[in-house]
Formats: C-alpha cells, structure tokens, sequence
C-alpha cells in the first residue's frame, strides 16, 4: 500500500505542475506527493516533438519562475511583441489590422510568450524528478477509485493501492476519477477541429502573433523561436478531415491560402494534429476527497489561447489553498479546502468559457450583418484605451484575484 498526503493522476502538464507547486524544492511546505500516469511523460519531453505549443501569459510565466522552472524554459520561449487581429477571408491579400496590441501597451514587456510543449514538459519534469517529496510512477492505469470520508484510495491493473488524503484528478477531458466521483459536465460540440501544426517561414515574425478571422473559425499564427511559428486552425469539422487527409503538398497549398505572403515561403516543420472542439465544464470541481483541475474541470475552445493558463491558475488556486490549510494544521483534503478552491476557480472558469464562446459564435461565420458589427467593436477596442488596457489585462492573466504563484511568491 503507497501512502501519501496527496495523489495526483495524471503526468501531463498540469498534473507536474501541480506536484512541484505542492512538493517542488521551492514550496514552502513540501507534501508528500504521488503521481500516477498510465502514460511515461518522458516522451512527452525534449526530444520527441508533436508540433504543439503554449501561449504563456504575463502571470503563467510568474509562476513558472516562482516553482524554479522558468529559467530552463526561457530559451526557448518567443515573447510574442505585437498581437493584431483582422477579420477577412481566405486569399485575401489586404488584412487590415482591427485590432493591435504592442509592447508599449503592457508596462513595456511582452504579455505572452510561446514555448513548445516538449520544453515545459521537460522542464517541470526536471523539477519533479528533483524533489525527494515527489514519487512518479508510470505505467499504473488505474482500475478503481473510492472517495471515502477519511481517505481515498485508488488500485491499479496491477492491484496496488495507493491512499491519500486528496486525489487530484489531473487527467484530462475524459477524466475517469471525476466519473469515478459521479461529476457529470454540461457543454456542446462546435462541429470544428483544431488543426494543429507548426511551419517555417522564409522571413522573421519579429515576435508578432497573429488572429485571423475567417468565416470557418479563427487562425492564429504564433511566432516560435527562429523563423518558426505555431498555428491553430479551426475549420469546419468535415473540412478539416478533408484537410488532414491531404498529402504535404496539397495540405501546404490550403494552408498557404489562409496563411498569407508576408513571411514568404512556406513550409511545414512538424508533424499535424486535428482535434474535435467543443465546450466541457464539470458541475462541480470537486469530490468527497477529490479535486479537478485542467481539462478535467473544463475544456474550451482555443479561440483566445488560454486553455494551458487556466490550468495553471487550477493548480496556483488549489496549492494556496492546500498550503494554507496546512499551515494550520488542518487537513489538506478536508470540504472546507475544496469549498474554497472551488469557489475561487468556478466564477472565473465560467466566465472565461462564455466569453470564448460568444467569441467564438460571433467569428465563426460570415453574417454580413455581424460582420459589420465586430469590426466595429473591435476597431472601438483598439482605440479606447481603458478598453485596450483591459484587454491586454486579460491577454496577460492579470484579472481577478489572482493566486500567489500567478504573483510569483512561492506557497
């Protein structure tokens, strides 16, 4: 039987920052953390590249710093120094820009940065395998969840337990240990995928990140370091099966049409994905014993590039309020700790998803009635500038209360 104050399932990104911000070398109080994946995030790191990437926010790279992680990441992370918005269609060789955010309008410092996935992996494995208070364990698919009123216990294929005061269910959309605990999600499909690749360009980006606007749904071009960028691209979903099923010429071609000629000659730098969008928030964050986190908690769609943000605002809201439990004595995994990360985390995961819905409603079409309308609010946000500040507030991570790790003091 494994013993440990706490149980994460799940070695992707948020379930390894969530270990070091419980038990990394610069917690204030390191737990004693067990991490169980079916899955070896080693392979998920460094060298073995699947063409994804992050946007990390002002805040996120904060508490990057804070868990002693940022350093290894930052040379390899783009700051992204001018973001422009256009709504056009595909082709199209004027793109006017309807809305610009410069360097200038974030205190001087880029209010993002892009960093491929291996990296982070890498990084907050690095850090995980440090610490003496974190155990990783791979290769443990788990067959059985109990959420009891001490402790919850969890057996896996090969009829190990572990027990914990807390579970936290960092593994993903689908999450067996929130079905375990009978948490049931509302949301919808947007009948689109998110076509996932990363290109290279014959001339430099100069930092800048790009949103287009097509009828199909947004396509944003995120500069890499180098003169590389990573896109997301939404279509409809039976286009983008046509799309993914083209060979590299053909794929090439179609993304030229929406990418456009100023970077010069394209082409394709890795590997492509495509997954299903939609919208998925668990009705609650919470068990007897368990806490969700990431898209365990809640799927959105990428539309503004904060999926892997709002996890890290999970974990910073989740450690705090563990950390100060502890610091009283109290029990990591008791209801009055989980009551106050849940009610930390929901208002501002709700909002945050029905923004990015309506967004994504708004844009995703080609109403010439709402058309008219978004360029026009738009061009009134770009040349207010409390309403520009805002935005760049919000692009940033800065809104609400925003956790201590998000400030970059350790917990």
């Amino acid at each position: 039987m494994e013993k440990a104050d706490i149980v994460i399932v799940g070695a992707a990104l948020n379930g390894l920052a969530a270990a070091v911000a419980l038990a990394g070398r610069k917690a204030l109080r390191p737990l004693d953390v067990l991490v169980l994946d079916q899955a070896d995030p080693t392979r998920f790191a460094r060298d073995s590249f699947d063409g994804r990437a992050s946007a990390i926010t002002a805040s996120s790279r904060c508490m990057l710093e804070a868990l002693g992680v940022w350093d290894e990441i930052k040379a390899h992370a783009e700051p992204m120094r001018e973001i422009i918005v256009t709504d056009t269609k595909p082709g199209a060789e004027a793109r006017p820009a309807l809305l610009q955010f410069g360097e200038d309008d974030h205190a001087g410092e880029a209010s993002a940065f892009m960093v491929e996935n291996r990296y982070l992996y890498g990084a907050l494995l690095d850090a995980a395998l440090a610490s003496p208070a974190i155990r990783l364990k791979t290769g443990t698919p788990i067959t059985s969840f109990r959420f009891g009123p001490g402790l919850a216990r969890l057996t896996t294929d090969t009829g190990e337990e572990a027990k914990a005061s807390l579970v936290i269910a960092a593994d993903g959309r689908s999450s067996p240990a929130r079905k375990a605990a009978h948490i049931d999600t509302y949301g919808w499909s947007y009948d689109q995928m998110g076509i996932v690749t990363t290109v290279q360009h014959e001339r430099s980006h100069n930092g800048r990140a790009e949103e287009h606007f097509l009828p199909s749904g947004p396509f944003a071009i995120l500069p890499l370091p180098g003169k590389r960028s990573s896109l997301v691209w939404t279509e409809r979903s039976d286009d983008a099966r046509r799309i993914m099923a083209l060979d590299d010429e053909a794929f090439l071609a179609e993304l030229a049409r929406r990418f456009g000629g100023h970077l010069g000659e394209l082409g394709v730098a890795g590997p492509r994905h495509a997954y299903p969008l939609s919208m998925q928030i668990a009705r609650s964050f919470i068990g007897e014993r368990l806490a969700l986190i990431g898209d365990a908690a809640h799927v959105i769609h990428p539309i503004a590039g904060l999926g892997f943000n709002l996890g890290l605002r999970d974990v910073a809201a989740l450690a705090e309020s563990i950390a100060e439990a502890v610091k009283l004595g109290l029990d990591p995994g008791s209801a009055s700790v989980l009551g106050a990360y849940e009610r930390w985390r929901r208002f501002d995961t709700v909002m945050t998803a029905v923004a990015t819905d309506g967004l994504t409603r708004l844009f995703s079409n080609d109403n010439p009635g709402l058309r008219a309308i978004r360029d026009i609010g738009l061009r009134a946000a770009g040349s207010v500038g409390a309403l520009k500040g805002f935005f760049m507030r919000e692009a940033a991570g800065e809104t609400g209360r925003l956790p201590k790790l998000l400030q970059g003091e350790a917990v």
